[in-house]
């Protein structure tokens, strides 16, 4: 049992209440940033400090005492946030190389988000370059704790910037990297339901009418232009399944949903449809359009061969569905003749 007469740890208490409040001065002028610095601070001094080993299993319970009786109106004092700073601050301290560089390459943005997010991190992310990167992200998109979660389950980080393209080829190396980065291999499609055997316009029906978590999917900047966009080339109308206009690339964004596999001549056909959207949409305050393919699956080396000799920069992505309905689901569901015949028989 914790021994509250120990000179040490109360010298400890005392230093603790001073650190507190001067962070709670600090908050009045930044209080989310002010807050996580609390609490890595708590977590620090409970990491270097070990009272844990000396006073076993119940020393957090006593320490959220001890620190809730000094700070009556401080919330987050809790047995089991206390635990978290010390998870949250080792976390960020397990490399084995200079520990104050981490914290230095990550304290501009470290105590930007909120702590429901930072908890979010640390229970999901492996390392701390995986949970930089979803800090980062949090802090360009405005994530909320929920969109956050659902880009970790989605795997963003190991698949951003994995499509294969010809972006280094047909594109300055600034603007090829920023492309690239733009774009993801899968997508995640687990907000639509749909059946086994989809058709594209089925699939392309469903990304539209969900066309907000659409966005979120593809990432920030995306602005949705139209599906079914004509284009009229040599007095035939051509039609492209989904344009976007990227906002901070200032570029269009042509993009073909394919349901079945990978075939070469679809690159062909999507190279046409970015040279038609360059030559009848694009003005000239647009950089060059960008095609992307995203389908059911692909064979990676035909995606790279069918890329190499094209000239536009295009790219090639798959996508995960989720939800998969029977093929019969709608035969499961009664017909209105079904639904007035069964009213009459409760009205007989």
């Amino acid at each position: 049992m914790l021994n509250k007469n120990n000179e040490q740890y109360i010298g400890w208490i005392l230093d603790l209440k001073q650190k507190i409040q001067q962070s709670q001065i600090k908050a009045t002028i930044q209080v989310n940033s002010a807050l996580i610095e609390m609490y890595w601070d708590l977590g620090k001094e409970i990491s270097e400090r070990n009272f844990e080993n000396t006073y076993g299993s119940g020393f957090f319970l006593q320490l959220s005492k001890d620190l809730r009786t000094e700070f009556p109106e401080i919330k987050g004092l809790s047995e089991s946030n206390l635990k978290y700073c010390k998870r949250f601050y080792l976390f960020y301290n397990q490399s084995d190389k200079n520990r104050q560089q981490v914290v230095d390459d990550l304290r501009p943005h470290l105590f930007l988000i909120p702590w429901g997010h930072h908890i979010a991190l640390i229970a999901k992310c492996k390392t701390q370059e995986e949970a930089h990167f979803y800090i980062e992200k949090t802090i360009e998109n405005g994530w909320s704790r929920a969109i956050l979660l659902n880009m970790i389950s989605g795997k963003l980080f190991e698949s951003q910037g994995k499509t294969i393209n010809n972006f280094s080829k047909t594109l300055p190396d600034y603007d090829s990297e920023l492309v690239r980065e733009t774009f993801k291999d899968p997508y995640i499609f687990d907000f639509i339901n749909i059946t086994e055997h989809h058709k594209e316009r089925e699939l392309e029906n469903a990304l539209t009418e969900n066309i907000s978590k659409f966005l979120i999917e593809l990432g920030s900047g995306f602005a949705f232009v139209g599906k079914q966009v004509e284009i009229s080339v040599g007095n035939q109308s051509f039609f492209i399944d989904l344009l976007f206009y990227h906002i901070k690339l200032k570029r269009y964004i042509v993009i073909e949903l394919k349901t079945g596999h990978f075939e070469p001549e679809f690159a062909g056909k999507l190279n046409f449809y970015v040279t038609a959207v360059d030559k009848t949409l694009r003005d000239e305050n647009d950089n060059a359009t960008v095609g992307m393919i995203i389908c059911k699956d692909k064979n990676e080396i035909i995606a790279e061969y069918s890329l190499t000799d094209l000239h536009k920069p295009l790219g090639i992505s798959s996508y995960e569905l989720k939800k998969i309905l029977p093929e019969n689901f709608k035969s499961h569901l009664p017909s209105i003749e079904d639904v007035e015949n069964e009213l009459k028989k409760l009205d007989s």
